[in-house]
């Protein structure tokens, strides 16, 4: 398949809904995906995804062009041959791809009712569930910048160093849309450093991440200290409160799993089984989206 408007439309045909997590409704004749679900998967608007497949727009974004990668769990194959498609040049293997390999995908899919995402080596978010949602805010009413999680934990102007620090403590300042308490804060910027200079260990020529750093290390007093220690590690796992505006206050474990040498960060989000706050969870997962706060 040379065209891309005909590729796109194969691929989206040959992917079943409950391979992404959609519900599969009785009735329906479609065995892929429709339009619509390609358009929501991959955040853009249905209207493009129509302009794509019938060929009235062929230069997607970079951006846009790993959004579709990822919504259509392509192989590193098929993503870079649809990069070529758009006239774009594929991710180069020693520079960060925003590409979620379909292993995964299956994986984060079947979490049930968990608040998941998935965070690219340099920790900009690039999938979570509809439980994430609730739980955090939906990311998708924020610019793309203001996803990563590095930059909520080290904003720009800020000396940082307080153990009672929040991220999202301006009522929705990125991945979190309402203060989240870190409850060791400490520690959790100690290892957010550790994993980006990891990161560019294994991305030396990725200019995102290299100015994400240079970015930190000029306006974040805390970040600066912290890399020039040269800590190199990872982040697994903390624990936070999740100051959520319609159900209250809820308690939950972080835990981060990397998924090989992509480097992708897994995280999954839980409360104690059986516990209050695992009802609340579910309970901001059903939840209106509350207007936005502070």
């Amino acid at each position: 398949m040379t065209d891309l408007g005909t590729t796109i439309r194969a691929w989206r045909d040959r992917l079943a809904p409950a391979a992404t997590g959609l519900p599969t409704r009785h009735g329906r004749r479609a065995a892929g995906l429709r339009r619509e679900e390609l358009a929501e998967l991959a955040g853009v608007s249905v209207d493009y995804v129509v302009r794509l497949e019938q060929g009235r727009a062929s230069t997607p974004s970079a951006q846009v062009t790993a959004a579709l990668a990822r919504a259509l769990q392509l192989t590193p194959d098929e993503r870079d041959h649809l990069f070529r498609l758009a006239r774009l040049v594929p991710p180069a293997d020693d520079r960060i791809a925003d590409h979620i390999p379909p292993g995964v995908q299956r994986v984060v899919a079947r979490l049930g009712d968990a608040a998941a995402a998935v965070f690219a080596p340099d920790w900009q978010l690039i999938w979570w569930n509809r439980t994430w949602a609730g739980l955090l805010g939906d990311p998708s009413e924020l610019p793309p910048a203001r996803r990563n999680f590095a930059r909520d934990t080290f904003p720009l102007g800020d000396g940082g160093g307080d153990s009672d620090s929040k991220s999202g403590g301006d009522g929705g300042r990125g991945v979190a849309r309402w203060p989240v308490t870190v409850l060791d804060a400490a520690a959790t910027e100690v290892a957010v450093v550790s994993d980006l200079r990891r990161a560019t260990g294994r991305f030396p020529r990725d200019r995102r991440l290299a100015a994400l750093v240079r970015e930190l290390r000029e306006g974040n007093e805390r970040f600066a200290e912290l890399w020039a220690a040269g800590t190199v590690g990872a982040h697994r796992e903390d624990r936070k409160v999740v100051e959520h505006p319609s159900v209250g206050p809820i308690t939950v474990d972080c835990d981060t799993l990397t998924d090989g040498d992509a480097e992708l960060k897994i995280v999954i989000l839980t409360a104690a089984p059986g516990s209050e706050d695992e009802t609340k969870v579910r309970l901001a997962a059903i939840s209106p989206a509350p207007g936005r706060t502070g």
